[in-house]
């Protein structure tokens, strides 16, 4: 008999691939069950996602502008998805690694189309998001739970990895990263250095409902931190904020503030809940906070490069779907 063959599926956000994908794109966003839920939503959420997507897609279009006019994600998760399929090879596991992207293609059903041509062994459904949020993992689980159930593809039960921020390779991984953003400055300024871990906000009504997000944020900042043994002032801070509900905090915005009114000269940005760069780091962070920061009088200011195909991370990465095929 031949090797099992292994299929894994690479859960993500996704990102326009173009000025043009960028209102279908939010549309898609906002149309997701998991992040606009209020009562009687169904009646008119996607109305409502017409709406917002028309008004915030002339704004939007111009960040993307600012940093290649594409997202990068599609990119950077292929060579995550390359990576994680030699990982498994050196480990003697043949695999075929897809992506799933949750708002713009390759979507579910491209994905789900693709599997129902192939023979699979055994199925792993790895979503590239270390933190567990029902507006990420979850909204991810019940897209391909639908998508399944609609084209009838039920031939295996997949093997689900739910979080992962908590993984010693993950941490190494991150530690690995934020040494080379504090590499960019004099051994004189680092003693200076104030970090700064930035993670995507989620509304706190989530929280409320037993959302464990904040949760895993913080204890990933924690052992972050403990294994990075800077000794270095750290802060944790959320951004990303939209709509007029209330959202965890402190802002990334407030945290600039409040370091610039304390004269702190140097600052690294960890964003800590994203393996890929998306607008949100490239924008939002690196041009807009790095902006901001300047004008409050912080002079040296680094944003932590991406995880992308970080080798602890692919190694971390392969070792989730292997503890997946031992259960």
């Amino acid at each position: 008999m031949g090797r099992k063959k292994i299929s894994v599926v690479l859960f993500q956000l996704g990102g326009p691939d173009s000025l043009d994908a960028v209102q279908p794109f939010l549309y898609n966003l906002f149309c997701d069950p998991d992040i606009i839920d209020l009562p009687g939503a169904f009646l008119f959420r996607k109305a409502l996602a017409r709406i917002i997507s028309s008004r915030r897609a002339p704004k939007v279009q111009n960040l993307y502008r600012r940093i290649g006019s594409k997202s990068p994600i599609l990119k950077q998760t292929q060579l995550q998805a390359e990576s994680l399929k030699s990982a498994l090879n050196t480990l003697d596991i043949e695999s075929d690694v897809h992506i799933a992207m949750r708002y713009w293609h390759p979507m579910t059903e491209e994905v789900v189309r693709k599997l129902q041509e192939c023979s699979v062994d055994e199925l792993v459904l790895l979503p590239l998001y270390p933190h567990y949020s029902r507006a990420t993992t979850g909204s991810s689980i019940n897209e391909w739970n639908r998508v399944t159930q609609r084209l009838h593809y039920n031939s295996m039960e997949p093997k689900l990895v739910e979080h992962f921020y908590d993984h010693p390779l993950y941490i190494e991984a991150m530690v690995e990263q934020v040494n080379i953003a504090l590499g960019r400055f004099s051994k004189v300024d680092q003693a200076g250095v104030h970090l700064v871990f930035s993670a995507h906000g989620i509304p706190v009504s989530f929280v409320k409902d037993g959302d464990p997000y904040p949760d895993h944020i913080k204890r990933s900042y924690e052992l972050i931190v403990e294994k990075g043994s800077w000794g270095l002032p750290h802060h944790l801070c959320f951004q990303s904020k939209v709509g007029p509900q209330k959202w965890l905090e402190p802002s990334l915005t407030r945290t600039i503030e409040e370091l610039a009114a304390q004269k702190i000269s140097h600052i690294v940005v960890i964003p800590i809940s994203f393996v890929t760069d998306h607008i949100e780091t490239l924008s939002e962070i690196n041009i807009e906070a790095r902006e901001e920061a300047k004008e409050l009088g912080i002079e040296g200011f680094e944003m932590m490069p991406a995880l992308i195909r970080n080798k602890k991370f692919i190694d971390c990465l392969a070792d989730l779907v292997v503890r997946q095929l031992k259960t």
